[in-house]
């Protein structure tokens, strides 16, 4: 996947239904800003491909899902983001509280009328 012309990016991918956190790979010679934009706007490029990816199913408290690589459909992706300009950073305990956070908001929905 990586070769002389590409760079590793670590994004955080949103889509309907998960949250995939893995690696892109994206283009040198673009500027740094332009370069998951250039990725994405690609007419030729139909999927997009993720190595070291782990997907969260929105909703869920099951530990995420891990791929040494996968492709996702363009039409799929809600937003794309890189990882180093998150504000929330995510630690072992920070993935504790979003469990438990989950985990009250399902209960939460059981109770609506």
């Amino acid at each position: 996947m990586a070769n002389n012309e590409t760079m590793p990016v670590e994004v955080i991918i949103l889509t309907e239904n998960t949250d995939i956190k893995g690696t892109v790979y994206v283009s040198k010679s673009t500027a740094e800003h332009r370069q998951l934009t250039e990725l994405l706007n690609d007419k030729d490029r139909r999927f997009l491909a993720i190595t070291n990816a782990e997907i969260y199913q929105k909703n869920s408290n099951q530990p995420p899902q891990r791929y040494e690589f996968l492709e996702i459909h363009m039409d799929c992706i809600l937003m794309v983001h890189p990882l180093n300009q998150a504000v929330f950073k995510e630690t072992p305990k920070s993935q504790e509280d979003i469990a438990r956070f989950r985990e009250l908001r399902a209960k939460l929905r059981q109770t609506r009328p």
